[in-house]
């Protein structure tokens, strides 16, 4: 929802305050930045501290800020707000991915991340919902938007209080004793009689087992392939799908559509976004991962494609819908085999750092629209996205197939 929201505030922000291209881009881009680094020490930290510390901080942290962005008074305080921001939900996103996919059990783990992610549409929808019913609301409806951004914060003490710690973290790191109490409560609440004795609580300062993970560790023999690619895949998704993506309701609007009107179309089509993410969800089970990450990425290539070439409402909204089905059914995929390419100890500095070098390519692509949209106006942009996500998917295709697989430890 954070993220999504951003896309309505620009196109406010274009009336409302007069604000060039160039600040548009730089108040989009700024959050990315802030996600590039978040990211990547995020996974560090959660490989380091658990999972759920850095889950919980991550939230209160982007919450926070977003609320605070509600009261920026120029272009400079938002963007150095959405920076924060950016720092907060970088590190949330691939924690959040590889706690649950050390919890999964290898028959639905795929199953449950795209499950997991899921949750960004319906977020992304709320976001729409907000701008075409908030942010239409007066000079200060993007103020009022931000500030319901600002909730997630809250849940960041329901996190702290419930959400359990990673068993395979816990063991990984000696904690052998606080693993068999979270066994044993899920054992509990499924009516089952607990398989291990329970044993008196350990000392609270326990050995780690193993190095402290290190970023160039991803690179070593035998883990440098696999991360070489994947860092191309999540560069070139994020290019597209944020240059697409963000700017969709200012490219609408700039076309000719009144601001509510392309509000209401960037809402029609957010929601293709659901059953992408269904449609991955069951077929990341069936085909696998790399299969169908390749499969929507191709289609999402096609999608941009036909949006390149749409004249007429129906034939945006249908290119749209299109672009929007694939692409996300693409992101679930995407997070599923992330996490599942590193054992546990670099599992989260993985994953943290494969999004924060797709962020980078967030961060440059609401800056490369206007330059694209210069040279050739809509057409050229998203013939751009097509290419891109060609490339995508055949760096996809070079990714190691994990299906129903243990996580390596």
């Amino acid at each position: 929802m954070d993220v999504g929201l951003i896309s309505f505030v620009l196109a406010q922000l274009a009336v409302t305050w007069q604000a060039t291209s160039t600040e548009l881009s730089w108040i989009a881009s700024a959050g990315f930045v802030g996600m590039a680094i978040g990211a990547g020490v995020g996974g560090l930290l959660a490989d380091r501290l658990g999972r759920r510390q850095v889950f919980a901080a991550t939230l209160l942290l982007y919450g926070l800020a977003t609320g605070a962005s509600a009261l920026s008074w120029s272009v400079a305080s938002l963007i150095a707000l959405r920076f924060v921001v950016g720092l907060g939900l970088g590190a949330e996103l691939p924690v959040a991915s590889t706690l649950v996919s050390e919890f999964a059990p290898p028959r639905i783990r795929g199953r449950m991340v795209v499950a997991l992610e899921a949750f960004w549409a319906l977020g992304w929808t709320a976001a729409a919902v907000i701008g075409f019913l908030v942010v239409p609301n007066g000079d200060s409806g993007w103020r009022w938007a931000l500030a319901l951004g600002a909730l997630p914060a809250l849940w960041a003490v329901v996190v702290r209080r419930s959400l359990p710690e990673s068993v395979r973290f816990l063991v990984s790191t000696g904690r052998h004793d606080a693993a068999e109490a979270t066994v044993r409560r899920f054992e509990r609440s499924a009516g089952i009689t607990p398989t291990t004795p329970a044993r008196a609580p350990a000392a609270p300062a326990r050995p780690r087992v193993g190095p402290l993970p290190r970023v160039r560790d991803l690179l070593a023999p035998g883990l440098r392939d696999r991360t070489l690619t994947l860092w191309a895949v999540w560069f070139t998704v994020n290019f597209a799908y944020y240059g697409a993506f963000i700017w969709l309701p200012t490219v609408l609007h700039a076309s000719g559509l009144s601001l509510v009107r392309s509000f209401g179309y960037t809402l029609i089509i957010t929601l293709a976004q659901l059953p992408g993410y269904a449609a991955s969800a069951v077929l990341v089970e069936r085909w696998g991962r790399r299969p169908t990450l390749a499969a929507f990425l191709v289609g999402a290539a096609a999608a941009a494609g036909l949006f390149a070439g749409a004249a007429g409402s129906a034939q945006v909204l249908t290119a749209g819908m299109l672009l929007s089905f694939f692409n996300l059914g693409a992101w679930g995929a995407l997070y599923a085999i992330t996490p599942e390419l590193y054992p546990t100890r670099l599992r989260a500095t993985g994953s943290g750092w494969a999004a924060g070098v797709g962020r980078i390519a967030s961060i440059l692509a609401p800056l490369a629209v206007p330059q694209l949209r210069a040279l050739g106006g809509t057409p050229l942009l998203f013939e751009v996205f097509a290419a891109v996500f060609v490339v995508a998917a055949l760096c996809a295709l070079r990714l190691p197939e994990r299906r129903g697989q243990e996580l390596e430890e």
